[in-house]
């Protein structure tokens, strides 16, 4: 259902059996759980050509995905602020930012299910259009609402999707097994979506979205209300993928995650970049360099100003029991901090020292929590 304001996409519609569509635009819905739900590639054909890097316009094209000045308004409210974003092959690419920041709508609008005001977008070097069916054939996309058909068995729903790109059916046979040997639904092929746990239900939708060997695959917010276990098995899954050669796009607003896989991350925020670069990179970029916090006994108000007054510390924080400073980068930070403390006789207990998160990097760009 579009948003107030936006224009509806203008495509042809195909019914299929048991309550699918497949939209000329070049994307299949799924209904699930009374709603519809986007959302995979679809192929007219077989096989996809794969070109390898071309030259275009003087310059050697190794971008997988490449915006320039992305511009998505819905009347008075801006979207998508001429955003820009370069992936390279072989990244798992971070999208991160709160509910609401353009991380989906940014998607939508390189996925062309979405119509936008300005801007360019290349996917393998080539311009990307809502008919390009021979681009959205090499593309995945697991979406964070599970996206799949309630009649069908575990196995049919990817064999399912899986036919919207292969043909040939022994090929797809193969297919489909290596995708349930993927995610681990060995045991569960037979089982309908409605008799699957959160977590094994999240697993056959990414089975249903990377059983014909994407080469790029759009992952937004997978692991949404999962248990831990099922959360472990995703990402691990996420990075295997990686290594057999594709290329990830990963949105979150969990930076745990985002800093465990991504090899780079963007943080945006009111349809802007931020910032972006390595985990590392992003670090450094803020005045904060770790945080120490130390397990201590009775402190006076005039020791906590001592310590606030110190060469390196931006803030000091005492909460039951426990004193954190959060400090910039220095080698005697953690010194100066216990000197202070043991000169004014207070009693200590555990000490330790973290670096920077990427929410303390959201904090000090945006002034608010990244969950807010």
């Amino acid at each position: 259902m579009p948003r107030t304001g936006e224009a509806p996409l203008k495509a042809t519609v195909t019914f299929l059996p048991r309550g699918g569509a497949v939209a000329s635009a070049g994307y299949a819905t799924a209904p699930h759980s009374g709603q519809s739900s986007l959302v995979r590639a679809v192929s007219s054909c077989d096989d996809a050509i794969v070109p390898g890097h071309k030259q275009q316009k003087g310059r050697l094209m190794t971008d997988i995905v490449h915006v320039e000045n992305l511009v998505k308004r819905y009347d008075d409210l801006i979207a998508l602020d001429h955003f820009n974003l370069s992936i390279a092959p072989g990244e798992i690419f971070g999208l991160l930012g709160p509910n609401g920041s353009g991380k989906t709508t940014s998607i939508n609008c390189i996925l062309q299910l979405l119509a936008y005001d300005k801007g360019t977008i290349e996917l393998f070097g080539e311009p990307m259009t809502p008919t390009r069916y021979d681009l959205k054939r090499r593309i995945g996309v697991v979406p964070q609402q599970v996206a799949v058909f309630d009649e069908l068995t575990v196995r049919e729903n990817i064999d399912y999707f899986c036919s919207l790109y292969v043909n040939d059916r022994k090929r797809r046979r193969a297919l489909v097994d290596e995708a349930i040997d993927f995610v681990g639904l060995g045991d569960f092929t037979k089982f309908r979506p409605g008799k699957l746990s959160g977590g094994l239900a999240r697993r056959l939708n990414i089975a249903c979205g990377i059983a014909h060997k994407p080469e790029l695959i759009f992952f937004d917010e997978p692991t949404v209300a999962v248990d831990p276990q099922s959360r472990n098995a995703i990402l691990e899954g996420i990075c295997r993928l990686r290594d057999e050669g594709a290329t990830v796009v990963y949105t979150s607003h969990y930076m745990e995650e985002v800093e465990q896989i991504c090899s780079r991350i963007m943080i945006m925020d009111g349809g802007r970049v931020l910032a972006q670069g390595t985990n590392d990179e992003l670090k450094r970029m803020i005045q904060m360099g770790e945080r120490v916090t130390v397990e201590v006994g009775a402190v006076e108000a005039a020791t906590v100003e001592r310590l606030r007054a110190l060469e390196h510390v931006l803030s000091v924080e005492l909460s039951g029991g426990e004193l954190v400073c959060t400090c910039e980068a220095s080698p005697h930070n953690l010194v100066d901090i216990l000197d202070t403390l043991r000169a004014a006789d207070v009693a200590l207990g555990r000490v330790w020292s973290e670096p920077p998160t990427l929410n303390d990097v959201f904090l000090e760009i945006t002034g608010r929590e990244l969950r807010d």
